[in-house]
């Protein structure tokens, strides 16, 4: 499997060689991200077969992206269950590469 990256403001904030593509985007497993980066967000959205997305806000050097990463703590079918709690970052706000 490829390598993938995510990186804000210049600084790599997730990093995994293990990680599951799930309709163009890439979901880094959470012991690959630094959560040290994350701010609470009270941002959800619901999709029907993963169920209710979590959002974080990113802050790195005091620049901050609002709402640009999300995570599923619980799925709520099994086709979703690989995504319980791994992380995905809007590619609009965060630079996502798989190399």
């Amino acid at each position: 499997m490829p390598h993938a990256t995510a990186t804000f403001n210049g600084k790599v904030i997730a990093e995994t060689d293990t990680y599951e593509f799930v309709e163009g985007n890439v979901y880094f497993p959470p012991s690959s991200v630094d959560q040290t980066v994350f701010t609470p967000s009270e941002h959800h959205t619901y999709c029907p077969w993963k169920g209710q997305a979590s959002y974080k806000n990113i802050v790195v050097d005091g620049k901050e992206a609002k709402d640009a990463a999300w995570y599923y703590p619980e799925t709520i079918t099994d086709k979703a269950s690989g995504l319980k709690d791994y992380y995905a970052f809007y590619k609009a706000k965060v630079e996502v590469t798989k190399e």
